[in-house]
């Protein structure tokens, strides 16, 4: 697609992108050459990575909206409004907000329960079915969900977390098989111990920096920047990370 004789940017929309791993891929594509729609559910913190980024050199190139992705009309809407600003490009979805609560499956409140499934399952479904269809008529696009390997690994505590980390596993996957006929690629990351401010029992978090054993949110960016180089033919579709030199027990 040309805009005034030019090639138009590639577009990308980043759930949960003011901070983390979401802030990673963001500042990762936009050094890429990508426009990149953030969004995030705290107002302030948006605003502040927008602050961040554009004073980096960004300018324009990055723009975003309060959206909870508990709320599909939100969902809808801010997609809608990204593929209109774009005529309708949409190149790239990052599913990557998520909350962590944790504690005694006997312990936990309904509304807990139902935070983490909201946010963790039902956001990317909601973002993954608006996208998809944007992406469906030019038959060609790239999903990333970010999920966890508590998406396969189970732990005490874990309950609510890991029934929404393997629903979005078994979510990606089967929106994978749905898609891939129309050129639209879904593909599942599942890292592991991650050095940011989000951290649960079996380490899969961090404590907001200085632990340099564990992943770092640059190397999921990094993983996300890989997945875009494969060839047409080649999907990549569940990709696990891990520290490579964890502490010993």
């Amino acid at each position: 697609m040309a805009e005034n004789g030019r090639i138009a940017p590639r577009v990308a929309i980043v759930t949960g992108g003011s901070r983390g791993i979401g802030r990673a891929v963001a500042e990762a594509l936009l050094g890429q050459g990508f426009q990149v729609h953030l969004c995030s559910r705290r107002p302030e913190t948006l605003e502040k990575a927008l602050d961040e980024l554009r004073g980096q050199g960004h300018g324009d190139a990055v723009q975003g909206k309060p959206v909870d992705v508990r709320h599909e009309g939100e969902v809808d809407f801010f997609v809608r409004s990204v593929a209109e600003a774009h005529a309708g490009r949409i190149d790239l979805l990052v599913n990557n907000a998520g909350v962590g609560t944790f504690g005694p499956v006997d312990e936990l409140s309904g509304d807990t329960f139902r935070e983490l499934v909201e946010t963790n399952l039902c956001g990317p479904f909601y973002f993954l079915k608006a996208v998809a269809r944007v992406m469906k008529p030019r038959g060609e696009g790239w999903i990333v969900n970010v999920a966890s390997l508590a998406a396969k690994n189970a732990m005490a505590g874990g309950a609510a977390y890991n029934a929404s980390k393997f629903g979005l596993l078994g979510l990606s996957e089967a929106a994978m098989l749905d898609l891939r006929q129309f050129g639209i690629r879904v593909a599942t990351i599942l890292p592991g111990s991650v050095d940011t401010a989000f951290g649960h029992p079996d380490g899969a978090g961090g404590g907001g920096g200085g632990q340099p054993w564990r992943l770092q949110p640059g190397d999921v960016a990094a993983m996300v920047l890989h997945l875009l180089t494969y060839p047409e033919n080649a999907l990549p579709s569940l990709v696990e990370m891990r520290p490579t030199r964890p502490p010993k027990k």
